[in-house]
């Protein structure tokens, strides 16, 4: 077993490991390890708040965070909601996808739902694993939560366009997964999703959108540095980072 370095933080009575190497997914040829919280039912909503100020995210019920051991590509990031600069794409997103209706909810298996996600995956992600979930593994990923969390469905005419799951922390919001149609021409629903989850962090008086890894060198990662300005977890100390802004 191994052990966090934030011996402030309270969650005295987990235990993390770090799993065996494994294939990472975002920059080829090298392997990655993650360090993993547990037991998984102590983990509510205030403990997991302190775990994603540490860097940890979750997938399902799995807390988990980057445990390299020659890497420190990974640095979690959030957006300060209250200094969001919107540029030029990413205000015409907001204005494209206005009519979009926005609606909470439960936290459930809905059939339009999964064949969007399967279309998504199928169009966005081939051959990535995802591509072939099953309903149990849907649910396993999307729709097992111990905290606080949110499922917010994105309509247009009355038809699912957009679908996202949000946790609630006690400092903001954390965007847990988001998918979409990959059929309609021009769409902008990825960004527009990021200023619809900040808007909301406003909304509700929360500083912060966390949103997950940023990886300097993977493309699958780059649009999390067009909004601005972004705060990266370093060296244990959350701070602003210095990338240039997309115009």
């Amino acid at each position: 077993m191994s052990q966090p370095n934030d011996a402030a933080l309270p969650f005295s009575l987990l235990q993390f490991y770090a799993t065996s190497p494994y294939p990472c997914s975002y920059l080829p040829e090298r392997q990655a390890r993650s360090q993993v919280a547990t037991p998984a039912h102590l983990i509510d909503a205030h403990i997991y708040s302190s775990l994603v100020r540490a860097g940890f995210r979750r997938s399902g019920i799995f807390t988990y965070r980057p445990h390299c051991d020659r890497c420190q590509a990974c640095i979690p990031v959030r957006l300060p909601v209250a200094d969001l600069q919107p540029n030029r794409s990413q205000r015409r997103a907001l204005k494209k996808h206005a009519e979009l209706q926005a609606r909470q909810m439960p936290l459930a298996l809905f059939d339009d739902h999964y064949a969007l996600y399967n279309h998504y995956q199928q169009t966005r992600h081939p051959g990535g694993g995802m591509d072939e979930d099953n309903h149990e593994q849907y649910a396993q990923f999307l729709l097992q939560s111990r905290v606080n969390t949110r499922l917010i469905e994105f309509l247009d005419d009355d038809k699912v366009r957009m679908v996202s799951l949000i946790d609630i922390l006690d400092d903001g919001l954390s965007s847990v997964y988001t998918f979409y149609d990959p059929d309609i021409a021009n769409a902008s629903f990825g960004t527009y999703n990021i200023l619809w989850q900040a808007a909301q962090c406003v909304e509700l008086g929360l500083p912060y959108l966390y949103l997950g890894y940023w990886i300097a060198e993977s493309r699958k990662m780059a649009y999390k540095s067009t909004f601005s300005p972004i705060e990266g977890l370093v060296n244990g100390q959350w701070q602003l980072l210095d990338i240039k802004p997309t115009p």
